[in-house]
């Protein structure tokens, strides 16, 4: 049987300005994470726990080898890229990656939106270098975002990657779980929890007996890379209805950049199972060319081919494919020890939905809870949160993409004309907010009812214009060692208490730190039972002076205080660790916090006094995806589509 000794260092995950001391040896576990598949999921996860200072052995059935497939694509929203960013793989992002300039969508020959994407750190409107107005997501090859997971993983002490191990059996009990796994090498592996990052087929998910529901074929796309030159250099497109120029009817196509000149085209494929064969897969893709660049030449006044009918331009085409969209969602994603995540847990993909990027999320909210479960031990609040969390978010993007499906397929444009004016930007805006994050089938989820907030009445709670389990803007911040960077940069390690302070910018941090709140705060988040830092910012949206916000390590918002008060912080780190369950269990909180004083001191600079007692935001208040938890309501209510089951 194989296990890693606990060798972690102490100072792994410290931060340097706050007292932290390791808890007693026997709270805390020695065996290792147990991570069974080596995907992007599986190795992202593998990574932050890590960086979390907890071993981790990663079962890969494969012999290590990631095959080059340029038409299988990731697309990587910034929240996602930016903890990809975090585990070492920034500058794969930015060599193998590209940002688009733009989205473009196109009925016919008619443009019907176009969104900018603003570079990152271009100046805003006021002149000061600021966050993108509209953040152009990262597409990059997957065998890229893999290949760099690996390396960076393989540079990890606490890491060991098993490969050539394929599972064969899973038997838990109250100090752990282990892992048996068959071949020539077959052996065991001992570890504190496992979870299944394996895959749709996943063996986690079957010897566990979990369910998977859902609907097979949702959608069917004939996929293609090439590199070549379009008429819309780093644009991103949208082609409902092409024109025809000798090819086959097409309903749809998208055409998205990759780095190098290679883009990735999509054709939506009618319902079915016809086989696409390679002759009418060139037909297409050059059906497609010859289109835009007739379309183009239309617009410039040029005949596009002088007079000899169709231009098609050159291309190298460099890999195929079919892609066959499934809307799946298992059951549970929990059992004892054992946890579900990426495809091994649920499948979307319909209308730009990125299974992907719903994958990297699990990853990022289930690490830090493992993390301290494995450094402190855990609730059961705090474990069952990453279900409550993780499989209502993806659950109301699924219902998301169930509901729109009808009325932009199978002929449910009538009945959209007859019940919607504008139908035709109505079915724009369904087709493309998956692809654009906007919506609920794209926007960052929000867990509007995590078992891990603070009770309901917090004194000196008060409002931003990010609600309780949103995600946080990713606003410019000052660290305790005067390094100026983004919020999301900091995330992954712990708690971040942020304030904001505007003015400080100008003052020297040996100045700041020692004057006003500082002091106070110093104190209170030193005081805290688990790891925080603090950072300041001149400004954050909706918030006034002297505001504190916390914000939990994957960068959802706990809430916003204000002024320093010690007992809301403190009752934050409760709630978050899994000790209070629930905003209606308010009375110890109320009391802990009773005769606190809140707000700007004398002295404590410009902003005046803040706002005592605002009160908190309504749960429900949020543009994107909320999250269900344990609540009034199930995650997935009887007559939902994702319910409609099927034979695993």
């Amino acid at each position: 049987m194989h296990t890693l000794c606990d060798h972690a260092p102490g100072s792994n995950c410290q931060f340097p300005h706050v007292p932290y001391v390791p808890p007693d040896r026997g709270s805390r576990a020695v065996d290792p994470v147990i991570v069974v598949g080596a995907g992007p999921v599986g190795l992202s996860l593998a990574l932050a726990l890590t960086r979390l200072g907890v071993p981790v052995v990663v079962l890969d059935e494969t012999e290590g080898q990631e095959d080059t497939r340029p038409a299988r694509t990731a697309v990587l929203r910034p929240d996602t890229a930016a903890f990809v960013g975090r585990l070492g793989c920034a500058a794969t992002l930015e060599s193998a990656g590209t940002r688009w300039s733009a989205w473009r969508t196109v009925r016919r020959r008619r443009l019907l939106e176009r969104v900018a994407f603003t570079p990152p750190g271009a100046p805003d409107a006021s002149g000061a270098a600021g966050p993108a107005t509209a953040a152009s997501p990262i597409h990059l090859p997957q065998h890229a975002l893999t290949r760099a997971l690996r390396a960076a993983l393989a540079g990890e002490q606490l890491a060991e990657v098993a490969t050539g191990s394929r599972l064969a059996g899973i038997e838990q009990d109250e100090q752990g779980v282990t892992a048996h796994t068959r071949g020539p090498d077959g052996t065991s592996w001992r570890g504190s929890y496992l979870v299944g990052c394996d895959g749709p087929r996943s063996t986690v998910r079957k010897l566990l007996d979990i369910r998977f529901p859902g609907r097979t074929a949702v959608e069917r796309y004939a996929v293609a890379a090439l590199r070549t030159e379009l008429p819309w250099p780093g644009e991103a497109l949208l082609h409902r209805s092409p024109a025809r120029h000798g090819g086959g009817p097409v309903a749809e196509v998208s055409a998205r950049p990759l780095a190098g000149g290679v883009w990735r085209l999509d054709w939506l494929l009618p319902p079915g199972r016809e086989l696409v064969t390679p002759d009418a897969l060139v037909a297409r893709i050059r059906d497609s060319l010859a289109g835009w660049t007739a379309d183009s030449a239309a617009e410039s006044g040029d005949d596009g081919a002088g007079g000899q009918g169709r231009l098609v331009p050159p291309y190298e085409l460099l890999d195929t494919g079919v892609h066959t969209v499934h809307h799946r969602l298992a059951r549970t994603w929990r059992q004892g020890r054992a946890f579900l995540a990426g495809d091994a847990a649920h499948l979307l993909g319909a209308l730009g939905t990125q299974g992907l990027d719903e994958g990297l999320r699990d990853a990022e909210n289930l690490a830090w809870k493992l993390g301290l479960a494995w450094h402190h031990g855990a609730s059961e609040t705090l474990l069952d949160s990453y279900q409550a969390e993780r499989r209502g978010a993806v659950a109301a993007r699924l219902r998301a993409a169930d509901s729109a499906l009808p009325l932009l397929r199978d002929g449910g444009a009538v009945r959209w004309r007859t019940v919607l004016p504008g139908a035709a930007r109505g079915r724009s805006t369904l087709l493309t907010d998956g692809h654009l994050g906007r919506g609920p089938l794209g926007a960052a989820p929000t867990y509007a009812r995590t078992p891990l907030a603070p009770a309901a009445g917090l004194p000196g709670e008060t409002a931003v214009d990010t609600v309780p389990g949103g995600p946080v803007a990713d606003v410019v911040v000052t660290a305790s060692d005067g390094s100026v960077v983004r919020l999301r940069e900091r995330l992954g390690q712990g708690l971040l208490v942020v304030l904001v302070a505007p003015g400080t910018g100008v003052w020297d941090r040996r100045h700041w730190q020692s004057a006003g709140l500082m002091p106070r705060l110093t104190n209170a988040v030193g005081a805290l039972p688990m790891r925080a830092e603090i950072l300041v910012t001149e400004a954050y949206p909706g918030a006034t002076a002297h505001t504190v916000l916390v914000v939990r390590p994957d960068g959802h918002l706990v809430t916003a205080l204000s002024g320093v008060r010690p007992g809301g912080l403190s009752a934050c780190a409760d709630a978050v660790r899994g000790g209070a369950y629930g905003r209606e269990t308010g009375k110890t909180t109320e009391a802990r916090a009773a005769g606190e004083t809140g707000g700007a001191g004398k002295g404590d600079g410009p902003g005046g006094a803040p706002r005592d007692g605002a009160g908190s935001t309504a749960e429900g208040a949020t543009g994107g995806t909320s999250g269900d938890a344990a609540g009034a309501s199930p995650v997935d209510p009887p007559g939902s589509a994702v319910l409609h089951s099927e034979s695993d």
